[in-house]
């Protein structure tokens, strides 16, 4: 499952720039798919989410996006720069998506979900910057 367009573009406007609602639903809507690319669990989608509730992430799946804070939209705007990342280091799609639960030697055996699945805003951040230095970003 590739990301659409929009949601290309929206990687790029994250970085920097405060993130506005229709921006915030566009990453929402986003999040849902890139998750399901990754194949996550509805729990392991609402830890990296900040402990999102199940009720609301039942409803981002159904397409209704409600107001999302400002700690989401940054959990959000690292998680699309994770999936950039990848899309950098990956010619393929599919090995990005795997890689996420794959165990890494980098990571003491774990995989990158097994750090980001720690739950803070800071674990994301963190696997962030460790994907732009493998690829080379400065």
């Amino acid at each position: 499952m590739m990301l659409q367009p929009i949601e290309a573009t929206l990687i790029e406007r994250t970085e920097g720039a405060a993130i506005t609602d229709e921006e915030a639903a566009a990453l929402a809507r986003a999040t849902v798919n890139l998750f399901k690319a990754w194949k996550l669990s509805d729990a392991e989608a609402t830890t990296l989410l900040g402990g999102l509730s199940t009720r609301t992430w039942a409803r981002w799946k159904d397409g209704n996006i409600g107001r999302i804070d400002r700690d989401l939209r940054m959990r959000m705007a690292h998680l699309m720069g994770i999936h950039k990342g990848l899309r950098y280091l990956f010619k393929e799609p599919a090995r990005g998506y795997e890689w996420v639960k794959k165990p890494n030697d980098t990571f003491d055996g774990k995989s990158a979900l097994d750090l980001m699945l720690r739950g803070e805003l800071s674990d994301l951040q963190d696997m962030r910057a460790y994907l732009d230095a493998e690829r080379g970003a400065w």
